[in-house]
């Protein structure tokens, strides 16, 4: 999508590490009117499947998956990285790797929420190595629900992580596909085909 690649060209931050910086306007302040448009491409790709709920993982994915959730007409579900105590015991659970934290994270959904006559969309900003994806694909299918696709704002294509699941047979699609990104020229190359 043309339009976010603009965007990150304009107002990401490259740093070391692989880190692209986004939180001007999608993962910390959220400039909503062009997340809007992201929800808008995100509801034309999945049109043709019969999505009841939107599902992400707290924190940054929420924004996103709530302004995409208003095109569907559907409600989010966020899976939670711990139980709290306000937080119903009967759970579905998984452990994802984070690679930007360097930990595993204990990650829960309410069993009230999804259930086996649930189709699912999942959505989140970032795809890198795929884990949390991966663990939220594994919730649904705990559910007994259908995952009917996967969209994400910003692929880094270069992780891998997207190519694994796309060789799953997974329906992924995401806005921007990053090739290649360098901190010290700041220098990004986008994948021209999804």
């Amino acid at each position: 999508m043309e339009l976010l690649e603009e965007k990150i060209l304009k107002d990401g931050v490259i740093k070391s590490g692989n880190v692209l910086k986004v939180d001007s306007f999608l993962n910390h302040q959220i400039d909503v009117p062009f997340i809007a448009e992201l929800g808008k491409e995100f509801k034309r790709q999945f049109a043709d499947r019969p999505i009841n709920k939107i599902l992400t993982i707290e924190a940054s994915g929420i924004g996103i998956a709530s302004i995409a959730a208003m095109f569907f007409e559907v409600p989010v579900v966020f899976a939670k990285k711990s139980s709290g105590s306000n937080m119903d015991k009967d759970v579905y659970f998984t452990q994802i790797y984070s690679s930007t934290h360097s930990k595993n994270n204990d990650v829960v959904v309410s069993k009230k929420y999804l259930n086996k006559n649930d189709h699912v969309l999942i959505i989140d900003d970032f795809l890198a190595n795929g884990c949390a994806l991966e663990g939220l694909m594994d919730i649904v299918r705990q559910a007994g629900g259908i995952v009917e696709g996967i969209g994400v704002a910003i692929e880094k294509g270069f992780q891998g992580g997207g190519d694994k699941l796309r060789q799953m047979g997974v329906n992924l699609h995401s806005l921007a596909i990053i090739d290649k990104m360098d901190a010290v020229s700041g220098t990004i190359q986008f994948r021209k085909e999804n």
